[in-house]
């Protein structure tokens, strides 16, 4: 166990689609659960545990966001994997504290005289990111003690934009964490980090994103220090990321987890505008 530890608390549940949804506090963090149906009612533990996997919203969005809930379905009723994602600091349910409604002014002001968010958005993700570190680790460990989960099982995470800043330390600190999607964020502040970043690594880029350069994208995929590193780049703006990409991630966990895909997921072209 973490320095941050504590129980798991569920506080709501339903099923859809063969999909058990399950709210939880870790604390005073609040996060969602998803996992098959089938687990439901069940107390025991899986002589073959399935992966779970932590998944981290971009900024502005929430635990439940469309593009998290949706993309947790593909992994369950993909690969039968769990799916388990935090409110991040200062977002969905959690408080805001005076230093970041300073950080949202400033964004909105930036935005309003049509300037770069760039520098804002990574000093603000960097400091977002070095609280949610521990609150993530103790997540992990508490996820861990369900019986449906175990520490048997591998572990691997998703995050794109903001999830990326988080996820980033999270998986060089933590080495049950063995796979790992990133994508569309800036090198600054996070390049040291994926030079300490050795398991297998998947990550997508947007050709033309308006915001990201596209060497900074490449200088960041460049910096994962992993033996094994796979891009996805796609054309379009940052907002135009294929919603395949959901699927490659899919099948990217599944491979190296040893899992069969056992239905098929999103192939379309359509592109989403939230991650």
């Amino acid at each position: 166990m973490h320095p941050q530890t504590h129980s798991l608390h569920f506080t709501a549940e339903s099923v859809s689609d063969g999909v058990l949804e399950r709210d939880f506090t870790v604390g005073d963090v609040p996060g969602v659960l998803w996992s098959p149906a089938s687990v439901s009612g069940s107390a025991s533990a899986s002589a073959d545990p399935a992966p779970l996997i932590l998944m981290a919203h971009a900024g502005g969005n929430d635990k439940k966001h469309p593009a998290m809930a949706n993309r947790a379905r593909l992994f369950v009723n993909g690969c039968g994997f769990h799916v388990a994602v935090l409110d991040a600091p200062s977002h969905g349910d959690r408080p805001r504290t005076d230093h970041d409604e300073q950080e949202r002014a400033a964004l909105a002001g930036a935005r309003a005289a049509g300037e770069s968010v760039m520098p804002i958005v990574v000093r603000f993700n960097e400091h977002l990111a070095a609280r949610a570190l521990p609150e993530m680790r103790a997540a992990l460990d508490a996820l861990q003690e369900l019986p449906e989960i175990g520490t048997g099982g591998p572990v691997g995470f998703f995050g794109v934009r903001m999830g990326t800043a988080f996820g980033m330390p999270l998986v060089a600190a933590d080495s049950r964490i063995t796979a790992a999607v990133f994508g569309l964020y800036w090198s600054e502040s996070v390049v040291e980090t994926a030079k300490h970043i050795t398991v297998p690594v998947e990550f997508s880029m947007q050709w033309d994103d308006e915001h990201i350069a596209r060497e900074d994208a490449l200088a960041l995929f460049h910096a994962f220090a992993s033996e094994e590193k796979t891009l996805h780049a796609n054309a379009g703006k940052q907002g135009e990321q294929p919603r395949f990409e959901s699927a490659a991630a899919v099948e990217f966990f599944a491979r190296h987890f040893g899992r069969t895909v056992t239905s098929r997921t999103v192939t379309s072209r359509t592109v989403t505008s939230q991650h």
